[in-house]
């Protein structure tokens, strides 16, 4: 974007697309992430599309009190609209909404897996960062090839909304996917607009879901991939500073969500009993968790499904 698209006055460009041009690239100016001006330039557009009068502060608070919006919703439209006016030299006494928290969706590591193996290979890389690190999407589409080292098989995250740098592990398996993308920019994903490359997303995973018969599939989004790591995290570590570092928070409190999200279901594992030592190393060697002994010496074991 370029102040020549703002000054184009060309017949063909309306009026709403004018405000949106020129809303974008004063955001663009004041170094907001690209997903941050998307998403504001979309509450923008639908605004316009509602005939609200997004210039007079009385419509704005109009609207926001007549819909049905949740309070995470309307806190978004009040900051975007405080956005606009500041461009416009506008003042107004913005509403407050207070967000109500929301314990996250988890889905298993099976249709995590499904998903992955189900999607167009386009994605599968992109979910299987997200998946092993738990970064944010938009970390993820901002990731460049120079960020990944494959000796070390490591990536740099460089963080956004407030998030600390971290230096995370990465898979073999993810390597090898990475390996099959072309190289001819410096971003690993970033080629077009985000907000196409997420539409496409849920459109497969709805077409997943409905094949497989599993419609949780389509509850996943990129952004659930960070809440399945955190969750991951915990149930392996039960360390809380430990997932707070890997997800980059700043404050805890961010992070203590993920100790209530541990509600794993008895058949989601596979329990093996040991009777003797031999057997032990056999079950550990194999991936199984020793879990407790029994009162008659008996080893009990688990893993995963």
């Amino acid at each position: 974007m370029s102040s020549v698209e703002i000054n184009q006055t060309s017949e063909n460009v309306s009026e709403k697309q004018q405000i949106l041009i020129e809303y974008s690239w004063w955001m663009k100016k004041q170094g907001l992430a690209d997903q941050t001006i998307q998403g504001r330039k979309n509450i923008i557009s639908t605004l316009l599309n509602r005939q609200v009068n997004i210039d007079n502060p009385e419509s704005v608070k109009e609207y926001l009190a007549s819909s049905d919006n949740s309070n995470g919703r309307k806190r978004n439209i009040v900051h975007a609209i405080t956005a606009y006016y500041t461009m416009k030299d506008k003042t107004w006494t913005p509403p407050k909404y207070t967000r109500i928290p929301k314990i996250p969706w988890v889905p298993q590591e099976k249709q995590v897996n499904q998903l992955i193996a189900a999607v167009p290979n386009k994605y599968k890389p992109y979910l299987q960062i997200l998946k092993e690190t738990g970064m944010r999407p938009g970390e993820a589409w901002q990731l460049r090839w120079k960020d990944i080292d494959y000796n070390t098989r490591q990536v740099r995250i460089t963080p956004e909304k407030g998030s600390n740098p971290r230096i995370l592990p990465i898979s073999n398996e993810l390597i090898s996917m990475l390996n099959l993308l072309p190289k001819e920019i410096e971003y690993v994903f970033k080629n077009g607009r985000y907000r196409h490359f997420s539409e496409g997303f849920r459109k497969h995973s709805k077409k997943i879901a409905a094949e497989l018969g599993d419609p949780d599939l389509a509850r996943i989004k990129f952004k659930t991939m960070r809440h399945y790591k955190g969750t991951m995290e915990y149930h392996k570590t039960k360390d809380i500073l430990h997932v707070k570092q890997v997800l980059g928070h700043k404050n805890i409190k961010n992070t203590l969500v993920y100790t209530h999200l541990i509600n794993f279901r008895a058949e989601e594992y596979t329990t093996k009993v040991a009777k003797n030592s031999d057997e032990a190393c056999v079950l550990l060697e194999s991936g199984f968790e020793y879990v407790l002994t029994s009162p008659d010496g008996l080893m009990i074991f688990k893993k995963r499904k």
